[in-house]
């Protein structure tokens, strides 16, 4: 056995042991085949920069459920990788060089991308470090990234089959795109929030000179691409216009007015201007019509040849110059200022502009609709909670093409080359042959088209004869947050059921957002986040990982919250004191802890071991079912209640006296209990219950391969979980009273019980020694039929009244005014039940358990405030 200090200190309980259990292999699958899998493989965290308290809650999670499943017998695979991502590492790296003064066209894309594998391996080191801090039990055998050889082989390999397949095109589209990283993104990387911005009234002349019409443009400096105006089919004001052509302001052009469905006539003056290289409904309006499509703009922002004396200007100066100059030629009407929704790119900030581009994009629909399919089958994904489903189902009802190229250096290659001679496209897995005649297309692949495939191609995919591909796919829980189902969730689910036929998970378990103590979603603009590691250096990683878990409620967000991580820390204290108040009062040759003998139990002990057994059962249920912090809460309850304050210290009763088969039976109980308690919180605090666990006698090298409780048949006992809640009722009401009379422990007094049932006699009787201890009674009187003295200090309980005569201390004034509050308290508890059960809803929908449960309540309260007027009646009658 190992002394213990005084005091908990996280640093030097944590500092060393990561290494010690990697030594071991301790983190690797069991390889025993007759045990059931279980893996998860871990959300990669983008190699962008440290890890946030997001990332912290993912994987205090996922780790807390691989070491809970480990201790059950699985053959469990935690399996760590990270992601390159693509757009934002780019972005990340761009503006490093920046400061340099540098520019990765000017450096070419080979020294660029050496630049990114720098920055990248930089990161992942320091992303391991706070893996390591966290104590996170991932295999780094299997380490994967999604640009590795392995990931790059499945990338190629999805493409060329989804290509052949008809699911993956390149064509000409209306995409969002950001001027400043200068790429196609995806509509769910593009955020929407409200600018200011303007209506801008536009006289458009007719050619022959016979007048104007008024369009309304949030945008005017996309009219050099208009190519017609519209209205509606049948909108009687404008029958006599359509078919006629008007001028282009400033341009000059003829641009026809037609009629499209696309015309809402409700809206502004029910005229549009038709721009089909600027606007996605405007596109499909064009196709219609088989109107040109005139681009407008560069690459970055600013306007091209397109737009005249305007070329070169950035396109808000650009909108500035055109609207004075629309003025001073008497074209503009007026201006109309408004607050609307304006997309921005996800990660440079940017305004996006819809833009006609060149792209390769994956025809979802297909796709989606084996999504849809899957869902409807006992072979589903589950969500956790099971709302989110319903967005996962919406999203794929409304998808829409899925644009996959993105103009980056750092990603994923896209494998098709264009032939220089003849212009013909090759797709394949490998370059062409004759590579001399071929170009390859210079764009790389959105991010998430690989992480789209990370369940499986990290398990050896597409080589489905490999062993981890076998054994450990799908995989059983994925952990993240709900604001990623569009992103990721949905993409690993369309694209596992399409490549392997299988869901690629058995369950989602989402949680919500972490939010500052004001309830704020984190954010570098709002300068409120928190850094885990420095929670981790503060703390300790078992204090955080119990915050995380005990503020998990599936799908809800949470706040960052420093006074519950300093009640985290206590609690670890709690069990550091207890486990240490165990071992100091072990004999020397103590062995490692052994069923007791029940037969040998007395009531505390038999209480004690029913309230392991519910505790077992229950974490073990809310583990299965995700429901973490109901878990925390078992386990807070029996670990800091039922074995600190109460078991404890009844059992420094024997502990402290001269029985010495008594002591023994004692300290063969308490290292079992604590034994039992280590390993059901060891998931949850990994480090200290390790420390605590080789602390004290043990078998095996790590608590981590220890088996998880099991519950035991023969330590049900709920009567004595029933007497054990009486005595311990009793204990409470009498040092309630001694405090509140100011009666010290050393001081005895007379205390009169009158029970309500002689039964419950028998508990104190049998109980005597802990009755002498705990209340230390001058003189102690226990009956039904007591008579109740006229001036006491009382506490009404469950199945009994308690009485301290005190006609030296109480001020019977001050003791009705108490009483007086106790009984309004009693009568409200009563109308409560009362209005419950007569609420037939309830009555009729709750379990019977339910219902029988609140009738009892409601006796017990009848019961209680019965006491309570009795004895106000016999205090008034004192005075």
């Amino acid at each position: 056995m190992t002394d213990l200090a005084p005091k908990y200190n996280p640093n030097e309980v944590e500092k060393g042991r990561y290494q010690e259990w990697l030594d071991e292999d301790l983190f690797k699958p069991s390889g025993d085949k007759k045990a059931h899998p279980y893996s998860i493989v871990i959300p990669p965290p983008n190699v962008t920069g440290k890890l946030h308290l997001g990332h912290a809650w993912d994987t205090a999670i996922q780790d807390t459920l691989i070491r809970f499943k480990r201790m059950e017998g699985y053959d469990t695979l935690y399996l760590p990788g990270m992601d390159h991502a693509g757009i934002a590492t780019q972005a990340k790296v761009e503006a490093k060089l920046r400061k340099q003064g540098k520019d990765r066209h000017q450096m070419g894309r080979e020294a660029f991308v050496k630049q990114v594998w720098d920055w990248k391996d930089e990161y992942a080191n320091i992303i391991k470090g706070q893996w390591a801090k966290m104590g996170l039990s991932l295999d780094y055998s299997r380490e994967r990234f999604t640009l590795d050889k392995g990931l790059s082989k499945a990338v190629r390999k999805v493409f060329v089959q989804l290509y052949n397949e008809g699911l993956i095109y390149r064509g000409e589209y209306i995409i969002n795109w950001d001027p400043e990283l200068q790429t196609a993104l995806s509509d769910i990387e593009v955020i929407h929030k409200d600018d200011k911005g303007a209506f801008y009234h536009i006289k458009y002349p007719f050619v022959d000179g016979s007048g104007f019409v008024e369009i309304a443009t949030t945008r005017p400096e996309t009219m050099f691409g208009d190519t017609a105006v519209a209205v509606a089919p049948g909108d009687e004001r404008y029958k006599d216009i359509v078919g006629k052509e008007l001028v282009l302001p400033l341009v000059g052009r003829h641009i026809p007015i037609i009629e499209d469905q696309h015309v809402d006539p409700e809206f502004g003056t029910g005229l549009v201007k038709i721009t089909p290289a600027h606007d996605p409904n405007d596109f499909q309006v064009g196709n219609r019509h088989n109107l040109e499509r005139i681009n407008v703009m560069n690459d970055d922002g600013t306007m091209n040849e397109e737009a005249g004396k305007y070329a070169g200007m950035d396109r808000f100066e650009a909108r500035e110059a055109l609207v004075k100059d629309l003025k001073k030629e008497g074209y503009l009407i007026k201006v109309e200022p408004i607050v609307h929704s304006v997309g921005h790119s996800e990660r440079s900030g940017v305004q996006v502009e819809p833009r006609l581009s060149k792209q390769w994009f994956v025809k979802m629909k297909p796709l989606a609709e084996e999504v849809l399919k899957n869902q409807k089958t006992d072979g589903k994904v589950n969500f956790v909670p099971e709302r989110f489903e319903g967005t996962l189902n919406h999203w794929m009802e409304d998808v829409h093409d899925w644009v996959i190229s993105r103009q980056l250096w750092w990603g994923h290659r896209i494998p098709a080359w264009y032939n220089k001679k003849t212009g013909e496209t090759y797709v394949g897995e490998e370059a062409p042959k004759d590579i001399e005649n071929w170009e390859q297309d210079p764009d790389v692949l959105d991010t998430w088209f690989s992480s789209a495939l990370w369940p499986f191609s990290t398990l050896g995919w597409p080589d489905t004869d490999n062993p981890d591909f076998k054994r450990y796919f799908p995989t059983n829980t994925l952990v993240t947050g709900y604001d990623i189902i569009f992103f990721w969730v949905s993409r690993m689910i369309f694209q596992g059921l399409h490549f392997t036929k299988k869901r690629p998970f058995k369950d989602v378990v989402l949680h919500g957002l972490m939010r500052d103590e004001q309830g704020r979603k984190m954010s570098k603009s709002l300068g409120n986040g928190v850094d885990p590691m420095d929670v981790v250096d503060k703390y300790g990683a078992d204090a955080l990982r119990w915050f995380l878990l005990n503020g998990t409620a599936p799908g809800q967000d949470t706040r960052y919250d420093p006074k519950k991580l300093a009640a985290a820390w206590n609690f670890i204290n709690k069990i550091w004191n207890a486990s240490r108040f165990v071992i100091m009062n072990l004999p020397e040759d103590a062995k490692p802890a052994h069923m007791p003998d029940t037969t040998k139990f007395d009531l505390a002990d038999s209480w004690i071991f029913d309230r392991l057994n519910h505790t077992v059962s229950e974490v073990t249920r809310l583990f299965d079912e995700y429901k973490f912090g109901e878990a925390r809460r078992e386990l807070y309850n029996f670990i800091w209640n039922d074995f600190c304050d109460w078991y404890i210290e009844i059992s420094k009763v024997a502990l402290n006296g001269d029985d010495e088969e008594l002591k023994a039976r004692k300290q063969e109980n308490l290292i079992w209990i604590l034994d039992q308690i280590l390993r059901l919180m060891h998931p949850i605090m990994p480090f200290v219950t390790e420390k605590l666990w080789l602390s004290m006698p043990h078998e095996g090298k790590s608590i981590m391969t220890a088996k998880y409780p099991e519950t035991h048949a023969e330590f049900e006992n709920k009567q004595a979980d029933s007497d054990m809640a009486f005595l311990i009722e009793v204990i409470k009401a009498v040092r309630n009273i001694r405090m509140e009379v100011n009666a010290p422990m050393s001081s005895q007094i007379d205390i009169m019980i009158q029970l309500d049932d002689e039964a419950n006699k028998h508990i104190l009787d049998d109980n005597a020694e802990y009755v002498e201890n705990f209340l230390h009674p001058k003189d102690l009187q226990v009956a039904a039929d007591i008579e109740a003295p006229k001036l006491a200090k009382t506490a009404v309980i469950p199945g009994a009244q308690i009485f301290v005569p005190l006609t030296e201390l109480v001020n019977v004034d001050d003791e009705l005014k108490k009483m007086e509050k106790e009984e309004k308290r009693l009568e409200e508890e009563v109308q409560r039940a009362e209005k419950k059960l007569a609420n037939q809803g309830f009555v009729a929908h709750a379990p019977e358990a339910v219902v029988n449960k609140e009738k009892e309540k409601k006796a017990d309260y009848e019961s209680q405030l019965a006491g309570v007027r009795e004895r106000m009646k016999e205090l008034k009658e004192s005075k």
